[in-house]
């Protein structure tokens, strides 16, 4: 049965939940306005099957060791409901000592709840907001049976954001782009490819709130209207393990995009060996197939590249000379100018409410002209901005094709062989142990160009009293208008004919790979009119100059094994030697110092009379007057 408050008319709302941990128990609800069950009062724990995992969700592992943090989370939709369910939990501790009500059942020195709020949109930031404030009071009270001031806030939620609507500021509330280009720095260019190519991506932090982290830089509507089919899983115990489940997997995999595997490897010449050649003929056709979705023609161009366009960080590994850039190489539009001096104008027009949006043929997310957001998070590719240990079986789960998901409890970090990418949030590394997918996310020099150009200006120190010292260049929306810029590109040198000197410029490995997931044969599929005013190529498309030279050096030293060990190396190197010449000079100077505290005891000595004496020298005798 569905909980109470499912009605489209109640508002974005669904629950106020206080989950709190018993000492035998474990995680549990312990309050529910709406009931979660609506035969049960407010009062009970028993949950839908659905969420059954909702406790460990508001409550995460490693909560004892902050006094107050926030955590958000998705859960499966209910029976017969087709969207995802957004959670934002804050949850605090206490000392027993200090409650004016203690209950039988408390028996620890501290006491730990979170209160959440179950939604039908993603207003992460906004609900946090509130949510706080709200957490913060019912603390205060000191006693947990008040819960009069969580009925209100149901209410004032309810009413104060009824019709809020999606495409404004209010869903990035909260959430900055900047951080994340000012902690990954070129790398965020690589996570944005990795969700693209659908790739089972974890998360891996100390850090509860992992949302920004995940989608602040997939703009084009991926929060608005792209995360509704982000949580389609079914708990451990209610997935069958038999034969008959494969078969209706396999069967519901209509829409879902073969594996880079299942591809002949000859055709996507990545050195990948397959069971059996792929059966599923190509086609270029601009009209498209709305029935069956079959992959447009892969390019295999010759490559327009030289050797060193294609370095890989790992190419210092190897330890292999490099190639200087081809002389042959074919003439580019040189709408890159690496001078300095030279601004570069990237100012993509806003396409928020931009002929507004409509449902979509085959994806069935509300879409704009361009065919925004991508169908990625949809047909088993879940969102998980946090994911519980008792989630563990979905990294394996057969009905669950991908993943990006947020994690914090230390076990996950034993299961690096069921993730694609690792991404190590306090290092601000990416761990990918297939060298073909390393490959895959190479970045090209247009690549290192835009990723530059993001951390330059990001980085850069802009006074404005409107927007917090960032301004518009370099400010949140400013980044997302750049990678929205970047999508757009990529997606309309995709429909060129001849596309492939184009389509270098963003890497043909993974042009190739990214030509067979879900997104781009759903995309691929229908026309979109918004297209046609945008302009094929890369955004910063060129030829080479030294400056380009220094960056792909530089990128490949940072981001190498080798070139880390290097680099550490010059830094313990250049440490020992200042450390050197400092007690060099301290014992010279030691030295100097004593050889001048001599030299000066001695020209003082000589400077002073000779003391008188009496028995070597007499006075001669004195003469006297006759």
């Amino acid at each position: 049965m569905e909980p109470q408050g499912r009605d489209e008319g109640k508002g974005p709302v669904l629950h106020i939940v206080v989950v709190g941990f018993h000492h035998k128990k474990g995680c549990q609800v312990e309050f529910s306005y709406p009931p979660l069950m609506p035969d049960e009062g407010h009062d009970s724990n028993l949950l839908p099957e659905e969420w059954k995992y909702l406790p460990f969700l508001a409550l995460p592992d490693g909560a004892h060791n902050y006094q107050e943090d926030t955590v958000y989370f998705h859960l499966p939709p209910l029976s017969g409901d087709t969207k995802c369910v957004y959670g934002v939990s804050c949850y605090r501790q206490i000392e027993a000592k200090a409650l004016k009500v203690r209950q039988a059942d408390v028996t620890r020195e501290t006491v730990q709840k979170s209160v959440c709020v179950l939604s039908r949109v993603p207003l992460y930031g906004l609900l946090q907001a509130k949510l706080q404030l709200i957490t913060h009071a019912y603390f205060e009270e000191k006693d947990f049976s008040q819960i009069s001031i969580l009925k209100e806030l149901y209410d004032h939620m309810n009413s104060s954001l009824r019709g809020s609507a999606l495409d404004g500021s209010q869903v990035y509330l909260g959430m900055s782009p900047r951080d994340l280009i000012l902690h990954f720095r070129h790398k965020a260019l690589i996570i944005f490819k990795l969700i693209l190519l659908e790739k089972k991506v974890r998360i891996q932090t100390l850090i509860s709130r992992l949302i920004e982290r995940v989608c602040c830089d997939i703009r084009a509507g991926m929060i608005e209207h792209g995360l509704v089919d982000s949580s389609h899983y079914r708990p451990k115990s209610s997935v069958s393990e038999d034969q008959s489940l494969v078969e209706s997997v396999s069967g519901a995999e209509e829409f879902v995009s073969v594996s880079v595997t299942d591809i002949d490897s000859s055709a996507l010449d990545l050195g990948v060996e397959t069971a059996q050649p792929a059966t599923e003929s190509s086609g270029n056709s601009s009209e498209g197939d709305n029935h069956h979705l079959k992959p447009p023609s892969r390019i295999s161009p010759e490559s327009s590249e030289s050797e060193w366009e294609t370095l890989d960080p790992s190419v210092l590994d190897e330890g292999g000379p490099q190639e200087a850039p081809s002389e042959t190489e074919p003439e580019l539009p040189e709408t890159f100018d690496s001078k300095p001096g030279t601004p570069i104008t990237v100012q993509p027009q806003a396409v928020t409410g931009q002929g507004g949006v409509t449902q979509g043929l085959v994806s069935g997310l509300e879409e704009d002209q361009y065919g925004l957001p991508l169908a990625i998070f949809t047909k088993g590719y879940l969102c998980l901005p946090y994911m519980a240990l008792q989630q563990h079986h979905l990294l394996s789960d057969v009905t669950v094709r991908g993943f990006v998901a947020g994690a914090t409890n230390i076990l996950f970090r034993q299961q690096r062989h069921l993730s694609d990418a690792i991404v190590e949030v306090e290092e601000a590394r990416i761990q990918i142990q297939d060298p073909e997918l390393r490959k895959m996310l190479s970045l090209t020099t247009a690549d290192l160009r835009f990723a530059d150009y993001l951390v330059k200006h990001v980085t850069e120190n802009r006074d404005d009293v409107f927007l917090d010292g960032t301004g518009w260049e370099g400010g949140d929306e400013w980044i997302r208008a750049q990678f929205t810029l970047y999508l757009h590109s990529l997606l309309s040198s995709a429909l060129q004919q001849d596309s492939e000197r184009l389509l270098a410029d963003y890497g043909a490995p993974f042009v190739t790979a990214w030509k067979i997931t879900h997104n781009y044969r759903v995309w691929y599929s229908n026309k979109h009119p918004g297209m046609t005013a945008v302009t094929p190529g890369h955004p910063f498309q060129g030829q080479y100059s030294v400056a380009d030279v220094k960056l792909r050096l530089s990128h490949s030293v940072q981001n190498s094994e080798r070139g880390k060990k290097i680099g550490n190396a010059m830094m313990t190197t250049s440490r020992s030697v200042v450390q050197t010449g400092k007690a060099v000079g301290q014992s010279v100077g030691g030295a100097l110092t004593s050889a001048k505290t001599a030299m000066s005891t001695w020209f003082s000595t000589l400077a002073q009379p000779a003391p008188a004496s009496t028995s070597a020298c007499p006075e001669p005798a004195t003469a006297v007057k006759p």
